[in-house]
């Protein structure tokens, strides 16, 4: 289980943006974090940058993991939903679910969702 924010294990770097002009002043090999925007997804993929992407819907899932983002994120609910879809079309991209702390852990392990991603990073 992929564990970002956790304060016991530690995990890459995490940046959130919101537009393309923001990835000059992210830190080097850090994982840029935005809300879904195909143009910021497609800018990534083309230029190799690692990327997780905060999805609403299943269909902004699929279009995420055909655009090689390394994280789906989404709420608890949506991740358990898009993780059967991931599953099922072995998606390359890993499901992480938005918790607010630790205590969230067992119930996303439960859902069998490929990780968690604290909030407070978001």
């Amino acid at each position: 289980m992929i564990l970002i924010g956790d304060e016991i294990v530690s995990c890459e770097s995490i940046c959130r943006i919101s537009k393309i002009d923001d990835i000059k002043s992210t830190k080097p090999n850090s994982t840029i974090i935005f809300d879904f925007n195909v143009d910021i997804m497609t800018y990534c993929k083309n230029n190799g940058l690692q990327y997780g992407v905060i999805i609403s819907t299943i269909k902004e899932a699929i279009y995420a993991n055909a655009l090689k983002a390394k994280y789906i994120v989404a709420d608890i609910t949506l991740a358990s939903k898009v993780q059967k879809v991931a599953q099922n079309y072995m998606f390359d991209s890993r499901v992480l679910a938005i918790i607010e702390d630790s205590d969230q852990i067992e119930q996303v392990a439960l859902f069998e969702i490929d990780g968690v991603i604290l909030s407070h990073l978001l």
